[in-house]
């Protein structure tokens, strides 16, 4: 069963090869594209069902070598938790490709670029140590900016220096945290690192490890005050790339620090903790600001994305069952609501007279697209929280642990700043769908067939959403039990 592992990393790397291969024939490329993709999320699926089903993780030693020697890959609860989310986004990222009339679409290194991004996501959730864990969030960086800068966008050369200088910061840290750690316990092997860490005391080397570590997963998350390089960057890229930046790729820094606090530094985890509430309050803050301040739908949806990672940052920083379980429901909701959004943003673009999500060059564009408009009302409506979408749950599961945590100030202003969403996603719905522009005239543009599918999911998980909830009680009751890890990978 542990060969289960291999398909959902090795089909997107697969992809990277075949879609190359087949570059100068651009039907045969997008048709394996998107039967790849589809494999992937059958694989990850299963492999899902498998986890889930013998309540514990599965391990892999590729090389043959047994922990903590050799190369180890992990699928314990959390990771298939993540890994099936990415893989429902990216797939839905292939269709919405597939419909896209952006011309970046058409270059014949899209494809092998896109699934290099999925290859490096796949392999970070999967891996078992920290070095792997950095080459893998390096292969992120290096397509992501890639994707970026060969986008239609005017400012995509702009937003890949700016993502490439800040991810060469993020790097430094990283390697600077691992080589601390390597130091002191010579290993990086996550399980073995776990174990001797949490024997005590630390080091002062350790703690700068633990801090370099935080800092190089905030800004992975683009969490607040490390956010700075986020909506340019998400709001330069093609849109197909911008709905899997901002959906899932934040998630690898989101993973990383529930690993940091749930696994790796369990004894320093509520200062952690702390710091994350502290974050996670002023970015909802911020973000919904930020949002309802901009000129550009996708930079709106970028901001939100600071915003809604702040949800997130709360509820692991609470650190209560409740909390942890309502903030992977948000994640795992956010993924699929906000790469819709984007989709949404993009495809209104693609219909302006000048191809850009400028509120000016837009405005007036969806009155002509009802069913866009429709689906961009209930993606907002999941975003804000609002019934019978998913929104409501995860946020709902957020406030209610709020309350059973007593951390009532914090609840107060992120409370408030949830109006915030409401005013930015309906200013944005009236701009683009009510606004009348004499200038506007009816045009065709990218498909509606992928966002309307994430949306119908939403609703779908809005209206029974056990499934979800009772998969991140799983994961919740596996984490909160360190040695589980342990125990699975250095059996």
């Amino acid at each position: 069963m542990e060969w289960l592992i291999l398909p959902p990393f090795l089909l997107p790397f697969a992809g990277v090869v075949f879609t190359l291969l087949t570059r100068k024939r651009r039907a045969l490329q997008s048709g394996l594209a998107l039967a790849i993709m589809l494999l992937a999320l059958v694989a990850t699926s299963v492999l899902t069902w498998v986890v889930l089903t013998n309540q514990k993780g599965l391990v892999l030693h590729p090389g043959l070598w047994p922990a903590p020697i050799g190369i180890t890959l992990v699928a314990d609860p959390l990771t298939v938790f993540m890994l099936l989310m990415t893989h429902l986004v990216l797939t839905a990222g292939i269709v919405y490709a597939l419909g896209s009339t952006e011309k970046v679409v058409q270059y014949p290194t899209f494809y092998p670029l896109f699934f290099g991004l999925a290859t490096g996501l796949s392999g970070a959730f999967l891996t078992g140590d920290l070095l792997n864990l950095f080459v893998f969030t390096e292969v992120i960086v290096i397509t992501g900016t890639a994707l970026t800068g060969i986008a239609d966008d005017e400012f995509g050369v702009e937003a890949s220096y700016k993502y490439i200088l800040i991810s060469t910061v993020a790097s430094t840290f990283f390697l600077l945290g691992i080589g601390s750690l390597y130091a002191v316990y010579g290993t990086l092997n996550i399980a073995q690192l776990s174990e001797l860490i949490n024997r005590g005391p630390l080091s002062a080397l350790t703690l700068a490890g633990m801090v370099l570590l935080t800092a190089t997963f905030l800004t992975k998350s683009a969490a607040f005050p490390f956010h700075f390089w986020q909506p340019d960057f998400h709001a330069a890229a093609p849109t197909p790339v911008s709905a899997m930046l901002s959906s899932v790729v934040v998630k690898v820094g989101v993973y990383g620090l529930l690993r940091t606090t749930s696994l790796l530094f369990v004894s320093e985890a509520d200062a952690l903790r702390s710091l994350l509430v502290l974050l996670g309050v002023v970015g909802v803050v911020y973000g919904g600001f930020g949002a309802a301040g901009t000129h550009n739908a996708k930079r709106m949806l970028a901001y939100s994305t600071l915003s809604q990672i702040g949800f997130i940052l709360v509820g692991f920083g609470w650190g209560t069952p409740l909390s942890i379980t309502a903030a992977l429901v948000f994640a795992f909701n956010h993924a699929l609501v906000k790469s819709a959004m984007l989709m949404l943003a993009g495809a209104m673009a693609s219909r302006a007279a000048v191809k850009s999500a400028s509120f000016e060059v837009v405005a007036g564009v969806g009155k002509y697209h009802p069913f866009a408009g429709a689906l961009f009302l209930l993606g907002g409506m999941s975003l804000a929280g609002i019934p019978p979408t998913n929104g409501f749950l995860s946020k709902l599961g957020i406030f209610w642990s709020g309350i059973e945590a007593a951390q009532y100030l914090p609840l107060a202003i992120i409370g408030v700043a949830s109006v915030l969403t409401v005013f930015y996603v309906i200013s944005a719905f009236i701009k683009i769908w009510f606004e009348q522009k004499p200038a506007v005239k009816p045009k065709q543009g990218d498909f509606l067939l992928a966002p309307a599918l994430l949306i119908g999911l939403c609703l779908l998980l809005g209206l029974w959403g056990e499934p979800l909830i009772l998969f991140a009680q799983t994961v919740t009751a596996w984490i909160s039990v360190p040695m589980n890890y342990a125990a699975i990978v250095l059996r």
